[in-house]
């Protein structure tokens, strides 16, 4: 079922079209990656789907209810552009955000206690935004936008600021909310990221969906026919194109291309006749050789 659906959803500036009927089906419990060129219309979206602004036409739904206002309390969003107050004491300013999206100040605080406490910031309470570094602020911000337990999480390039460390200690929390019942969308220029998150995604180019799907269909969809083989000896081209090979620990690694009229069962047979196969494994491109080729085709 889909938590959010967006239905052909058509956004106007004076002379650009932001967002060219747009739709997407954002199923619940998933993180779904919203991808996209800068200036192609994702953060137009995104304002949209906060009630920042309105479509000139189309319709955005949750829970299969046309989106108002007040369905804002469920959404969590977390903007690019960081939006904490740099004067304003960070526990102070945490608490006063949590009430804006309805919480009571004794839940709020019980919950930031406990939130403080697993990213072990609690000493970080009485500083002032400006104090920390963008990570340090990032991961205040992260806390403001998920206090609440929203249905819906928006994240905008959450891991910008992060170090490695940080980056995956974030990674796994999204994960977290989503096997706790949170439905995710992720927007984000990194695509190594979006293969280990995301389970389907929309890229919109040039204010229109261009490639939308599973993650895993999308890469089988634009696989070559190239695969690599470790074998304890090396083998000749027999039937299949030999790209490459190298010996690397007393093991031969190949990278061969199967013709088109070639099954995998059947390739995998005509190696076994020259050598014993330790592993043969498909060579899928990366999300990031996806995004350039469709985007820029």
């Amino acid at each position: 079922m889909a938590l959010l659906e967006v239905e052909n959803v058509v956004k106007q500036y004076a002379g650009h079209r932001a967002l060219d009927g747009v739709s997407l089906e954002v199923p619940e419990n998933t993180v779904y990656g919203l991808l996209g060129p800068n200036g192609a219309g994702k953060t137009t979206l995104i304002r949209i789907i906060n009630c920042i602004t309105a479509p000139d036409s189309g319709e955005v739904r949750l829970n299969g209810k046309r989106l108002t206002p007040k369905d804002v309390e469920s959404i969590g969003y977390l903007p690019e552009e960081r939006g904490l107050y740099k004067k304003m004491k960070i526990g102070e300013q945490a608490l006063y955000l949590a009430q804006l999206k309805g919480m009571t100040k004794s839940d709020a605080l019980k919950a930031l206690k406990y939130w403080f406490e697993k990213f072990e910031i609690e000493s970080w309470w009485d500083k002032k935004v400006e104090e920390l570094s963008k990570g340090m602020a990032q991961k205040v911000q992260f806390i403001t936008t998920i206090l609440h337990k929203p249905s819906l999480l928006i994240f905008d390039e959450p891991f910008s600021g992060f170090d490695p460390v940080n980056a995956d200690l974030m990674k796994r929390e999204i994960l977290s909310l989503r096997d706790n019942g949170a439905t995710i969308i992720f927007s984000t220029h990194n695509m190594e990221t979006v293969e280990d998150l995301c389970e389907n995604i929309s890229l919109v180019n040039k204010s229109k969906i261009v490639l939308q799907g599973n993650v895993a269909e999308i890469r089988a969809s634009h696989a070559t026919n190239t695969f690599v083989v470790r074998s304890a000896n090396s083998f000749d081209e027999n039937g299949f194109e030999l790209l490459s090979q190298t010996m690397k620990n007393n093991v031969v690694e190949s990278i061969i291309k199967k013709q088109h009229a070639e099954t995998n069962s059947s390739l995998l047979s005509l190696l076994i006749k020259q050598t014993e196969i330790l592993s043969f494994e498909e060579l899928l491109p990366s999300m990031n050789d996806i995004f350039i080729k469709t985007v820029t085709k």
